[in-house]
């Protein structure tokens, strides 16, 4: 017995095995991250695909109570590709490529130690607004320079591609790690 989600593309009603969803949901995520429009042009773009996907749908299951299989949706991927026209070759947005995000010095775009960057990664804000609390605290008071110095030396820095994709909450996969370089220049 499969578990089935309702789904309105379109405005048109759809029912969807769980792991159909699942597939539609990663493909229009990776489709919407490979546009190379504004913002605004994005929601239209989708909402077409969105329509695109529900007439083929409708094509094929039709109206009634029958449900839209993983091969369908598979079989829509495929016809509809990338909007650069390309096939989709690998599913980036799904849960096995995200992991849990670890605190980590970041020695790309560090002033000192890469304390406050890694911290705006790990919090996901901005690096200057943790640089300029960071400041504040040492300028204010001596409790500032000593947690500083406490990071500095209980947060291990992110040396390698592995330890870069865990502080971006990325898993460590080998598309993944390509993103990040060893070497610096």
């Amino acid at each position: 017995m499969k578990k089935v989600v309702n789904v309105s593309l379109a405005g048109r009603s759809f029912t969807l095995e769980e792991d159909a969803y699942k597939r539609l949901t990663d493909y229009l995520e990776h489709y919407k991250a490979r546009l190379t429009v504004t913002d605004s042009q994005k929601a239209e773009v989708m909402d077409e695909i969105e329509g695109r996907v529900a007439e083929l749908f409708y094509q094929s299951v039709g109206t009634g109570d029958r449900v839209v299989s993983l091969a369908l949706v598979e079989q829509v991927a495929d016809a509809l590709g990338m909007p650069d026209g390309s096939a989709e070759t690998q599913r980036v947005y799904t849960e096995e490529a995200t992991a849990e995000k670890k605190l980590f010095r970041d020695p790309d775009s560090k002033k000192l130690a890469g304390i406050c960057s890694g911290l705006a990664i790990y919090l996901d804000v901005d690096v200057t607004l943790i640089r300029i609390l960071m400041l504040l605290a040492i300028i204010f008071g001596t409790a500032g320079i000593w947690i500083y110095i406490i990071f500095w030396i209980a947060v291990p820095v992110a040396d390698t591609p592995a330890k870069k994709c865990q502080m971006h909450g990325l898993a460590p996969t080998p598309a993944n790690m390509s993103r990040f370089s060893t070497y610096s220049k």
